[in-house]
């Protein structure tokens, strides 16, 4: 009986140590932050895209999901539970893309990127309008798609950045054209990307990411 006894001593201990710990990791999971946009690190961000366009390229769900989670984690300031949210929003918005074959189809993916920029909207210096973003976000996903110039999709991803951090220019514009050069590159190489290939286009996008941390470092001015 006191066997018995000790036992169920034992396991009450462990069900409330248990439940601590749940509680602590709730906690932790859900307690505000103060994500901001404007605090990436251009070399993890290009190292971050990277990857993650490997794992779209290879339908590696699972995985672009991890790197948008870190992303939204380490680079913006998410919480656990908010980044959660939006890298399974941005994953949803990719899938739904990726197999269609016309501008309609790809309407599929637009409330996907609604949920993913409403999320985003608690890090922007500035308020924004969500649903343009995500509109513009889907309009150059679809121009890269329709093999128009990466001068002009370039364009087209600065005024994502425009929406997000408040402000216009030359600089958004040329960290847009590089990012759309890197797509580019990896476009042309098709099935004979190599790790060679794919180190050109971190590099590529290290220098999109300083220029645009450069640009939005201060705080905005009207636009």
């Amino acid at each position: 009986m006191a066997v018995l006894q000790a036992v169920r001593a034992r396991l009450r201990l462990v069900a409330v140590a248990a439940g601590a710990l749940a509680l602590v990791g709730l906690g932790y999971a859900l307690y505000p932050r103060h994500p901001d946009l404007r605090g990436f690190d251009p070399r993890a961000m290009a190292r971050s895209e990277t990857a993650m366009w490997r794992h779209y390229n290879e339908r590696r769900y699972l995985f672009l999901f991890g790197d948008l989670y870190g992303n939204s984690r380490t680079q913006y300031g998410f919480s656990p539970w908010d980044s959660a949210k939006i890298a399974f929003a941005a994953a949803r918005a990719a899938k739904a893309f990726q197999p269609s074959r016309s501008r309609s189809a790809a309407q599929e993916a637009l409330p996907y990127l609604e949920d993913y920029f409403g999320l985003l909207a608690r890090a922007t210096p500035v308020p924004f309008d969500v649903k343009a973003a995500a509109k513009a976000e889907l309009d150059w996903w679809q121009a890269r798609r329709e093999n128009i110039a990466p001068q002009t999709y370039g364009a087209m991803i600065a005024r994502v950045s425009a929406l997000l951090y408040g402000r216009d220019g030359e600089k958004l514009r040329e960290a847009g054209v590089l990012r759309a050069e890197a797509m580019a590159f990896r476009d042309a190489s098709g099935e004979s990307m190599t790790d060679a290939g794919w180190s050109t286009i971190e590099t590529i996008l290290t220098k999109a990411y300083k220029i645009l941390k450069r640009e939005v470092a201060s705080e905005p001015k009207d636009m």
